[in-house]
């Protein structure tokens, strides 16, 4: 197993694959359900070293609807890792030899939800604030 962990100059097509990413898995999850998904971690603060994998955070307004649901994120290439050790939470992770894109589904307005973007808020502010 690979432990190292490479971090990498800011890549100006991040955002972009997290949009492309974002299409494709609203494209299989209800619309009902998701209430948000938004573009998290170190890609997604312009200009900052990251490791080159592309963090989401999905809000959703029932997770059980999502446990449901999760074999069309399984189509999507997502191993599904149920709650991987944080209460509330439902996590993802895309790409077998090397990881591509990390997705934490909580529900809408929760603390996970709130800490996570405030995280990443943080970084931005403090890069540009």
């Amino acid at each position: 197993m690979n432990t190292n962990i490479a971090v990498v100059s800011y890549n100006s097509d991040w955002p972009h694959q997290f949009n492309k990413e974002k299409q494709a898995i609203l494209a299989h999850l209800s619309k009902e359900n998701v209430a948000a998904l938004h573009h998290i971690g170190s890609t997604s603060v312009p200009q900052l070293c990251a490791k080159p994998i592309i963090d989401m955070l999905l809000e959703v307004n029932d997770l059980d609807k999502l446990d449901i649901e999760s074999e069309k994120l399984r189509d999507l290439g997502y191993e599904i890792m149920g709650e991987f050790g944080i209460a509330g939470r439902r996590y993802f992770r895309k790409g077998i030899a090397s990881r591509t894109h990390h997705l934490h589904a909580f529900l809408a307005g929760s603390d996970g939800v709130k800490r996570h973007l405030a995280f990443r808020d943080y970084l931005i502010n403090l890069r540009f604030g």
